[in-house]
């Protein structure tokens, strides 16, 4: 009779499998809270994203209105217009690359998230 086929070679198999089952739940676990966690972070950073960005378009908002109030000619209220729309354009590009860093910060994050539990 071959050595695989006694008691103890089954009572081991069986406990390697066990362990197998117990890591791969383990591994599972982190990845759901790992998971669960960049979505909460997730969750915060839109929210505060949306809190800065309407304070920011309030108060370009209130800037342009005073900058309105104190024009009194035509070549005045063209100037206005460039200046405001420049300030504009680069308030979109400083929240564009913003939002680029954060979306890098988060792939980063998740592959890693999702890495790790594959090198174990």
């Amino acid at each position: 009779m071959s050595e695989l086929s006694g008691p103890n070679a089954i009572a081991e198999e069986t406990a390697q499998l066990t362990e197998r089952v117990a890591l791969s739940n383990k591994h599972a676990l982190e990845l759901m809270i790992g998971s669960q966690q960049i979505v909460l972070e997730e969750m915060l950073f839109a929210s505060n994203e949306l809190l800065d960005r309407t304070r920011t378009e309030t108060h370009l908002l209130a800037e342009f209105v005073s900058k309105l109030a104190g024009v009194h000619s035509v070549k005045g209220i063209q100037t206005m217009i460039q200046e405001c729309a420049q300030h504009q354009l680069d308030f979109i590009r400083r929240d564009c690359d913003r939002l680029f860093r954060h979306g890098q910060r988060l792939i980063d994050a998740s592959v890693s998230l999702v890495g790790q539990r594959w090198r174990n």
